[in-house]
C-alpha cells in the first residue's frame, strides 16, 4: 500500500511541476510578447529506482537525465524490462530520451556513445569536444551536445567562462563536424541570494541570444533545477532538469 501511494505521489508531483513550468512559461511569453515558449522537462533520475521511473513514464514523462555513464547504462538496460508488461499500443508507450547531464571524462566517451544519448548537456572544454568529435567520426555518427557555461564563475563548477564561450562555440562549429552543437547549459549560482541566481541565468541567456544571432540551429537553453527552475524560466530557459522535486 505504501509503495502504491508513493507511485501515486510521483504522478501528482509531475502534474504539479508541469503546471508550475507552464505557468512560468506563460508569464515569460506575455512579458516578451512571444507566440509560444515551450519548455522541456528532463527528469533527473540519478539515485532513483526503476519502479519510480516507470511511474513517471506512465504519467507521461519520457525524458530522463543521468549524471554517470554507468548509471545511464544500467537504467537503459533495466528500463526495457520494467516496461515489458506494456502493450506496444499502450497510451504511455513512447520513445525514451536519455540525457547525459554529468561531468564527462574523456576515457568514458566511447562507453557513453555506445548508449546513444539523446543530448549531452555538459561539454565543458575544447579538449573534451575535440575528443568527442574524434570518437564520433570513428563511429560515423553525429552527437547533439550543449556547452556548459560557468556563469557564476564558481571554482567548484566545470564549464566555459562567460568570456570564452562564444569563441569556443565558433571553434567547435568550425572544427567538429560530428557534433551538433545546439545551445548552452548552466547551473545556477550556488547561493541563497535569489538575485545572484537570476543574474547567473540572465548572463547565460545573453550569451545564448548572441549565439542565436550568429549561428543557425541554436535552440536549446538548459537552465534550472529543482530549487531554482522558476528563476531560470523567468530568464528564458527552454529546458529544465528536475530531480528531487519530482522524486519526493
Amino acid at each position: 500500500m505504501a509503495a502504491h501511494r508513493y507511485m501515486h505521489n510521483l504522478a501528482h508531483n509531475l502534474a504539479h511541476i508541469t503546471q508550475q513550468i507552464q505557468t512560468a512559461a506563460a508569464q515569460y511569453q506575455k512579458q516578451h510578447n512571444l507566440g509560444k515558449h515551450t519548455i522541456k522537462l528532463i527528469a533527473v533520475s540519478k539515485y532513483q529506482n526503476l519502479d519510480s521511473m516507470r511511474a513517471l513514464y506512465l504519467a507521461g514523462q519520457y525524458a530522463f537525465g543521468e549524471n554517470r555513464v554507468q548509471d545511464l547504462r544500467d537504467k537503459q538496460r533495466g528500463f526495457c524490462s520494467a516496461l515489458s508488461d506494456l502493450a506496444p499500443t499502450a497510451p504511455a508507450s513512447a520513445p525514451i530520451e536519455w540525457h547525459f547531464i554529468g561531468t564527462l571524462q574523456r576515457n568514458k566517451i566511447n562507453s557513453l556513445l555506445a548508449l546513444s544519448p539523446t543530448l549531452i548537456h555538459s561539454i565543458h572544454s575544447l579538449e573534451l569536444a575535440l575528443s568527442l568529435d574524434e570518437k564520433c567520426r570513428a563511429k560515423d555518427r553525429i552527437q547533439p551536445i550543449l556547452l556548459q557555461v560557468n556563469a557564476a564563475n564558481e571554482p567548484s563548477k566545470h564549464g566555459f567562462s562567460l568570456e570564452s564561450t562564444c569563441d569556443a562555440f565558433a571553434h567547435i562549429r568550425a572544427h567538429c563536424p560530428h557534433l551538433r552543437l545546439q545551445g548552452l547549459m548552466c547551473i545556477g549560482a550556488h547561493t541563497h541570494d535569489t538575485q545572484a541566481i537570476e543574474e547567473s541565468f540572465a548572463r547565460t541567456k545573453a550569451l545564448y541570444d548572441t549565439l542565436q544571432a550568429h549561428f543557425a540551429g541554436v535552440e536549446t537553453l538548459s537552465m534550472g533545477m529543482s530549487g531554482d527552475f522558476a528563476y531560470a524560466i523567468k530568464q528564458g530557459a527552454n529546458m529544465v532538469r528536475i530531480g528531487s522535486a519530482l522524486f519526493v
